[in-house]
């Protein structure tokens, strides 16, 4: 089973709870609609990685802010990439189709370490730099669903267990990338800066 580290200890996260279209301007340049209720779907233990991996057909980056669940609360905070297919997300969201073949593929849940995290989620903020380059950014305001709302909908349906890593929606600047591509996260509270993470794409 993969793993995500928050300081010594280790976690198994059950599943990977994502949470779509929570950004009103990611959701303009895909040119979708914007959602009634919530969008939510799991990535599964078996998507959990540390490497970010270069895949056929191209795939697309989304940055995206992650919380680690302990106790069914948000103990930690990190980042992650949702890898999407999304070409092949385009063909079933046209048919109406469940999306598990673009999003919950192996290595699809690419995530930095946790740091435990009591502060105020009010004053985060994120950047990602793909190649030294600003990609996306985000705050928490641009949230169109905020974390409080994130896991009451969730618990309403599915049990959270320890371990479990909910990721928040990725704001504007997606894109595919190449091998040998380097990201840099970093995430503030405040002015303050949280934790840092690279990946260089294998």
């Amino acid at each position: 089973m993969n793993q995500v580290r928050m300081g010594r200890e280790l976690y198994t996260p059950s599943k990977v709870v994502c949470i779509g279209r929570n950004y009103v301007e990611h959701i303009e340049e895909l040119g979708n609609e914007m959602p009634e209720n919530m969008v939510i779907f799991n990535k599964p233990n078996s998507a959990v990685t540390e490497t970010l991996r270069y895949f056929e057909p191209q795939t697309r980056f989304e940055g995206e802010l992650c919380l680690l669940i302990r106790g069914e609360e948000i103990a930690g905070i990190g980042f992650g990439l949702d890898l999407t297919h999304a070409e092949t997300q385009n063909r079933l969201k046209a048919k109406g189709l469940p999306w598990e073949r673009a999003k919950a593929f192996d290595g699809a849940a690419v995530l930095s370490d946790f740091i435990p995290f009591e502060g105020s989620l009010e004053k985060i903020r994120f950047e990602l730099f793909r190649n030294g380059r600003l990609a996306q950014h985000a705050h928490y305001d641009l949230m169109i669903y905020k974390p409080a709302e994130m896991l009451e909908e969730i618990r309403s349906f599915m049990t959270l267990e320890d371990g479990d890593v909910l990721m928040t929606g990725t704001p504007k600047g997606v894109s595919t990338y190449e091998r040998n591509d380097r990201f840099e996260a970093v995430i503030y509270e405040g002015d303050r800066e949280i934790l840092r993470h690279d990946w260089t794409c294998r």
